[in-house]
């Protein structure tokens, strides 16, 4: 058994959807579980339409349900020339009966609450009504070329905790529910599918994983079921050597550990969810990515890190972030003192990226978009805080890079004439920070990956 999941822009349109169709078709040796997310930008649409609503735009609001049926209704007639026969009659109308029925309870829900604020696990049930949308004109595609698809409801067995709108899936029990409800689904069937980003707490209410989180699910599926492989199938060759749309003349990466997957992931790349490789490294499953677009690519291979070897694999970045600076002589010799910074990040619920310490300093960075106000003023008694802003954080990943000799010597020959306020590497060897100017970030990759990757390999 495998697990592929489908993006959206793999499943954007009936041509893409055509194309996925083909893909799986070529696996139903393997027995497939798919995982597919919505439509492209449909969950960007949902939360719009709850932008509208809450600001009583109810015409606005009305408006974008109307155009959710248009959009998945036009994927099936523009799907029907593929199909010899025609479609069902009956089939047909219940797939425009699902679509109607799915669309008109996001209205109903929101509507039910036109007084008040949205409950967060309403709005858990309204925002994954993409991948419900998408999951259902998918299965009734795929039964209509003649492959026997059995759809099944992911909030059936994917439990997660009781955070509503960034769920984390719970291992006990996903594994308990995930099993019989896929062995049961595949009694006469060919293929499996259901969706992503979906979940539901033990008391059986909606939750979802957070944006990116179809490959979370997918990954977690694949660890409950112990499957032979898992394939995330998105609209590039696999996991690249930088971001080809800012560096020019990156290459393709065939394997990487999922330690070094999961650091590209936590640094910036946006290729994986950050939560991804943890199940599958947990049952040692192989996790490849893959492009729906050039179904035949070789993509990348994300595998246990005794099958890798040493050295720098690629240069991810977060192109805005924060710099906090403490500078205070009370630290010098002072037990506790970390201890009462970190206490004050914790307090306000904002996560730490780099850190790096002197003798009368300490130094932090953290993403732009986090309000530090609070942290700024609980932190003003321990010293003098400044924050720097427009920075960049540019991050070299591979495994053992600290063991590759010349390494350090290129990247300091590298970026010798840029401006760096900050450097951090990782305990694991595996990551290599620097914090440079927002406006010189693009410029310090380029030499980086000039002085790694261009060298005619």
């Amino acid at each position: 058994m495998i697990v592929m999941k489908f993006g959206g822009t793999s499943v954007a349109d009936a041509v893409a959807i055509q194309r996925t169709i083909s893909i799986v078709a070529g696996k139903l040796k393997d027995k497939p579980v798919v995982v597919v997310s919505a439509c492209a930008k449909v969950t960007d649409t949902l939360y719009r339409f709850l932008g509208h609503f809450e600001k009583g735009e109810e015409k606005e609001a009305m408006d974008i349900i109307s155009s959710l049926k248009v959009r998945h209704k036009k994927i099936i007639e523009d799907f029907a020339p593929n199909i010899e026969n025609g479609y069902d009659p009956k089939a047909l109308e219940s797939i425009h009966s699902t679509i109607d029925t799915l669309c008109d309870t996001v209205w109903t829900l929101a509507k039910a609450h036109s007084k008040a604020q949205i409950p967060d696990s309403d709005r858990a049930y309204i925002t994954s009504t993409g991948e419900y949308l998408s999951s259902n004109v998918i299965a009734f595609l795929m039964n209509a070329m003649g492959i026997r698809t059995t759809w099944v409801n992911a909030r059936d067995f994917m439990v997660t905790n009781s955070n509503y709108l960034s769920g984390l899936l719970q291992a006990e029990a996903v594994t308990r529910k995930a099993g019989p409800v896929i062995a049961k689904a595949y009694e006469g069937a060919d293929a499996v599918i259901t969706q992503g980003f979906a979940g539901v707490t033990a008391e059986g209410d909606p939750t979802i994983l957070g944006r990116g989180g179809s490959d979370y699910s997918a990954s977690f599926l694949g660890m409950a079921l112990d499957v032979d492989r898992i394939e995330i199938w998105t609209d590039v060759d696999g996991i690249r050597t930088a971001d080809p749309r800012i560096i020019q003349g990156t290459k393709g990466i065939r394997k990487l550990s999922y330690e070094e997957a999961a650091e590209l992931a936590r640094f910036g790349a946006k290729v994986l969810h950050p939560l991804t490789l943890e199940p599958a490294a947990s049952k040692n499953i192989p996790l490849y990515v893959l492009n729906s677009m050039n179904p035949g690519g070789e993509g990348t291979v994300v595998l246990n890190s005794s099958c890798i070897f040493d050295g720098i694999k690629s240069i991810s970045y977060n192109e805005n972030i924060k710099v906090i600076n403490i500078y205070t002589p009370k630290m010098v010799n002072t037990s506790g003192f970390m201890y009462s910074i970190f206490k004050v990040f914790c307090d306000h619920g904002v996560s730490v990226d780099m850190i790096s310490t002197a003798e009368a300093s300490v130094t932090l960075t953290v993403d732009a978009h986090l309000d530090i106000d609070g942290v700024v003023k609980d932190l003003a008694p321990l010293g003098t805080i400044t924050v720097d802003r427009d920075k960049s954080q540019v991050s070299i990943i591979g495994k053992n890079i600290i063991g590759v000799r010349g390494a350090l010597a290129n990247i300091f020959g590298a970026v010798s004439d840029s401006k760096i306020y900050m450097m951090s590497q990782g305990s694991s060897f595996l990551n290599l920070s620097l914090v440079v100017d927002r406006p010189e970030m693009t410029d310090v990759i380029s030499k980086l990956h000039k002085a790694f990757f261009d060298n005619g390999d």
